[in-house]
């Protein structure tokens, strides 16, 4: 650590200067005038700049123009005409400049205290860590000490970043084998999206903010009804094969996101009407109807990851297993049920913030380990790098594990399960709401081994969350035994009942999940509490991740699924009208991500309010009355909010530090999906 006589941009361009700590003066000066001559920061370098052809080396410059000024404005008020001399009374000046307070400089508000000294009272700790760019090392304050007033309130440590270094690779566990991995086609849920990041490029992406930013994309604009969104893609992309990205290739794409199973229910809820090429680099979305919420459909994958058109026209089949994208990653090979192996794409576009090309890694791979203890012994055992889990019992014994770097996400997404209501007897009411009061959350989330880590959920969003709603927290049909089985009873007792058994006899529920062994557990619960009723008849199966989803999206049957109770997960981050729009459209056939094939004219009527409008509060409300009316007719039922990981070897960093293109921090790891662009092994 040195003090400010080695503040100084040409020491701090020694490159062995790097990781050093500098105390000095506070010199971000933003807008600071000084009141003697309107000179602000900016001017004055300019200015200085123009005359001398370079910054000043040392930090004091604001300081001395600052005292200058003060000097001469108490030279001008101590001075006066006597007999055509001038007479400098030197007391007057004194006392001129004891008496300055709150003086508007350069650096800031400047007092005279009674000893002579004048100043701002600010010195700052900077963290120098690129001696090629020493600007951005003075601007990086890791700790001020302000008497006077703090504009960052108590101090606090920050290293100076580590340039981040090249090589190595890394294999990751993942609680399923991805769907596919075709953007257009393939259902997408945590472990595909692992995969599916890499290799693609998304046009745009969240921030931590939330907002949606460019990444292939530079931007997106909209017309004032919102039913034409002009895109502008970035220069100098090409696929992993070489193609160029340009606006054609999102034109093309159109054709077959048109054909894709996945796509169309995006497609619905989006209103997306068309695509067309309207310059080189230029595309125009066309929608049928208004929607501020497109720009979210552009960060995801069915209609925003960016793939090589003419390769998947020429072997869609062939396309899951040789997928091309323009990503950081490409694909080497893949073995379904096995691992999926990707390595660095030397042509990748994208850089760090050092100007340097991203990826750090030469090569990432995936393994499906459907086990979550195994999948987490695997990293502590350095058979594999690291893992994602959406797990609360994972999550839970990844804490006590020792060299591991957590990075821990709960955001809107809950576990529970979904009715199809399509399938007596869950295509009533009574049923459906029964069972529901019937779920013990607590004793639930417990089984799944979330206790202390998940609480209770009642909506498509946390109560955190910009979106949520207490009135349908209220309206929630939460654990209230005899009132459950009483309208189970009702069913039961119904000579009408729909599932056309006789009256009195139980009802059966064909119950589903994984065959994890805290899902087993929490299916046991749920089990003892439905059967203790007296009135049902409860049947549990168990496939695999990949096949439970296969079921619920019912591609045999129009998408009709073949499933009568399962559990499931729901929402996300994304914002709402993506995960709405797909659990709530209606007709069900018009989305195969319907998985419940419930749909209310309300609530599509609300859904397509909501999208007329970037008025937050009345979306809001569009919001609250489709959760108000799944709260009475109940095709979704909740547990808790998923605890989400991605657990890594110690050693393997960047990942909590991911940025969008514009350098601003990206919106972490929902829901256990990895962004590995960024990520690189420390020495």
């Amino acid at each position: 650590m040195a003090a400010d006589g080695l503040l100084n941009s040409n020491f701090m361009a020694i490159s062995e200067t790097e990781g050093m700590y500098f105390s000095g003066p506070d010199i971000r000066y933003g807008a600071n005038t000084n009141q003697s001559t309107g000179q602000t920061a900016d001017s004055f370098l300019a200015a200085y700049t123009d005359e001398w052809g370079e910054d000043p080396a040392a930090p004091f410059w604001a300081h001395s123009y600052d005292a200058t000024t003060l000097l001469l404005d108490a030279i001008a008020a101590a001075s006066y005409d006597d007999d055509g001399t001038l007479v400098i009374d030197r007391a007057g000046v004194r006392e001129h400049l004891n008496a300055v307070e709150d003086y508007s400089g350069i650096i800031g508000l400047i007092s005279c205290d009674a000893f002579g000294d004048c100043g701002s009272q600010k010195i700052t700790v900077i963290g120098h860590g690129d001696s090629g760019d020493v600007s951005a090392s003075n601007a990086n304050v890791v700790y001020e000490y302000a008497p006077g007033g703090s504009s960052l309130g108590e101090g606090n440590l920050v290293l100076p970043a580590v340039i981040p270094s090249y090589g190595g690779t890394a294999t990751i566990g993942l609680e399923a084998e991805a769907v596919g991995l075709r953007p257009w086609e393939d259902s997408c849920s945590s472990p595909c999206y692992n995969i599916m990041f890499s290799i693609f490029d998304t046009m745009l992406e969240q921030d931590a903010t939330g907002a949606y930013v460019g990444n292939a994309a530079v931007g997106i604009t909209p017309n004032d009804d919102l039913t034409v969104w002009t895109l502008t893609l970035r220069d100098g992309m090409t696929f992993h094969n070489g193609v160029a990205v340009t606006a054609q290739t999102v034109e093309d794409m159109w054709a077959l996101q048109q054909t894709g199973s996945a796509a169309a229910g995006h497609i619905r809820s989006s209103k997306l009407a068309g695509v067309e090429a309207t310059g080189d680099m230029e595309v125009t979305y066309t929608l049928s109807a208004g929607n501020s919420a497109f720009p979210s459909f552009l960060s995801r994958a069915y209609l925003g990851m960016l793939f090589e058109p003419a390769a998947a026209t020429a072997d869609p089949d062939g396309f899951s297993l040789a997928p091309v994208g323009s990503g950081a990653f490409m694909i080497e090979s893949r073995d379904i049920d096995n691992e999926t192996v990707l390595v660095r794409n030397p042509d990748y576009w994208r850089t760090d913030v050092w100007g340097r090309q991203l990826p750090y890694l030469d090569g990432i791979a995936f393994r499906p380990i459907p086990d979550e203890t195994t999948r987490l012994a695997s990293v502590v055992s350095g058979t594999i790098d690291g893992m994602g889990s959406l797990r609360g019992a994972t999550v839970r014994d990844a804490r006590m594990t020792e060299g591991l770097t957590l990075f821990e996400f709960q955001g809107n997404n809950s576990g529970g399960g979904m009715f199809n209501v399509l399938v007596p007897p869950y295509d009533d009411v009574r049923v459906r709401r029964g069972l529901t009061l019937m779920n013990n959350q607590e004793a639930t989330i417990e089984a799944l081994g979330g206790k202390g880590i998940s609480t209770p959920a009642t909506q498509f969003f946390s109560a955190d969350s910009n979106w949520y709603s207490q009135e349908v927290a209220d309206a929630y049909p939460s654990f209230d035994y005899e009132a459950g089985k009483a309208l189970v009873q009702e069913y039961v007792d119904d000579p009408a009942r729909s599932d056309e058994k006789a009256v009195g006899e139980k009802i059966t529920v064909d119950f589903a999940c994984p065959p994890d062994p805290t899902l087993i557990a929490f299916a046991s619960v749920l089990e003892q509490l439905w059967t203790a009723s007296d009135l049902v008849e409860f049947n549990l199966s168990h496939a695999d991740q990949q096949t439970h989803i296969n079921i619920a999206l019912g591609i045999s049957n129009g998408f009709m699924g073949d499933h009568g109770v399962h559990c499931w997960r729901w929402s996300s981050q994304d914002d709402p009208s993506i995960a709405l729009g797909d659990a709530f459209a209606g007709p069900w056939q018009a989305s195969p991500l319907n998985f419940s094939n419930y749909s209310h004219p309300d609530a599509t009527v609300a859904l397509a309010a909501a999208l007329a409008t970037d008025d937050f509060e009345e979306r809001r409300r569009q919001y609250e009355i489709i959760g108000l009316i799944a709260a009475r007719d109940v095709p979704y039922w909740y547990t808790g909010g998923t605890a989400t990981v991605l657990a890594v070897d110690e050693k393997l960093t960047g990942l909590a530090t991911w940025t969008t293109v514009d350098g601003a921090l990206g919106s972490g790891h929902p829901a256990s999906e990895g962004r590995w662009r960024q990520a690189w092994w420390m020495e």
